[in-house]
């Protein structure tokens, strides 16, 4: 499928700039990759000499950008457009709505609203509730008592243990365990023993949850996600933690139990939180921070042990200079010496 620079143009919202508006694209594709018959993007008014190194037929540019060595298509959001471009040269896949399949395993006391789509494979236990226009994929687990929103989607192979509860608009990605025990023990009779997994899972409206994250239930009560927070791939959530809401939190972060946040929380990838801390509104963890202390609403902290931005950047400066420091301090160290020995060498009346 191919489209003219003329309609990209216009289905973006853009102007063209330069170049035949009838010229055929076929793709869209980046920078590195692009061809010809291609167009590609560039999002930043300084990364626009970049384009002279592709062989992109065209490119998405920032309003403003001016003629450049070929023809450009300026818009406000350049990523929105790009995507938009996308879309029409590369149509998604038809959803069809197929209900519930005859190869899955619904139990007869569970409860699908209208328009629910269940795939083959999928297992659905007693008394699960399925609210209108979700859809569970093939291999999805979920034990009797779960509650999911309406508009909620669970990839493949997704386990939610019992009584998991899932609002509205969620989206939950292959693989994802959510309600597995918390990792809670006590030594009993020289051994050790299971601590109460008597909790679930809450997981509030319009939540993601990526592949292969894990979220464990509450010792008594509920480990709880808010409305809103996107889980990347590969996040483990302990128990009786409570997430506020908009949190983001990044690729490979472990957060340890009893934890709480406020609202629009970030944390950046790798990092590790320890249990029973809280982190405030607005707060934000650089990457493969170790936080191990309550951090303020609205800090940005950085390292292991994590702390103030400002601070952990002074410290790597620092540390930068270290060998020039100690080259200096050898010299120092080196002339006092002379020092010294000159001032021995001296007689005693003169010293």
């Amino acid at each position: 499928m191919a489209f003219t620079l003329e309609t990209l143009a216009t289905h973006t919202g853009g102007t063209l700039v330069g170049g035949n508006g009838s010229a055929a694209i076929s793709a869209a594709v980046t920078l590195e990759t692009a061809g010809p018959d291609h167009i590609t993007l560039v999002d930043q008014a300084d990364k626009l000499h970049l384009l002279a190194k592709s062989r992109a037929g065209a490119a998405i540019v920032p309003q403003g950008s001016g003629p450049l060595d070929r023809p450009t298509i300026e818009v406000a959001d350049v990523h929105a457009a790009f995507a938009a471009v996308i879309t029409l040269l590369r149509p998604p896949r038809p959803r069809v709505r197929i209900g519930a399949s005859p190869q899955a395993a619904v139990d007869p006391t569970a409860r699908l609203g209208t328009d629910v789509d269940i795939h083959p494979f999928a297992v659905v236990g007693a008394d699960v509730e399925i609210g209108a226009g979700a859809t569970i994929h093939a291999g999805v687990q979920l034990l009797p008592g779960c509650r999911i929103g309406a508009g909620t989607e669970i990839f493949p192979n997704a386990v939610l243990y019992e009584n998991t509860q899932v609002g509205d608009r969620c989206i939950i990605h292959a693989g994802a365990v959510l309600g597995a025990y918390g990792f809670g023990y006590k030594v009993a009779g020289g051994a050790y023993a299971l601590s109460a997994q008597l909790g679930n899972v809450e997981i509030g409206n319009d939540v993601e949850i990526g592949a292969g994250t894990t979220i464990d239930r509450g010792t008594y009560g509920p480990t709880v996600i808010g409305d809103g927070t996107k889980l990347d791939n590969l996040v483990m959530i302990a128990h009786n933690c409570r997430l506020g809401r908009h949190n983001m939190i990044c690729s490979q972060v472990g957060v340890a139990g009893s934890t709480t946040t406020g609202d629009w929380v970030v944390m950046a990838g790798q990092c590790g939180v320890r249990d029973h801390v809280h982190i405030g509104d607005r707060a934000i963890l650089g990457a493969r921070s170790g936080v191990s202390n309550d951090v303020e609403a609205g800090k940005t902290v950085l390292g292991e042990p994590a702390i103030e931005l400002r601070d952990r950047k002074l410290q790597l400066a620092t540390i930068s200079k270290l060998p020039e420091m100690r080259k200096d301090l050898k010299q120092i160290a080196a002339r006092v010496a002379a020092l010294e020995t000159g001032r021995c060498g001296q007689p005693a009346e003169a010293a």
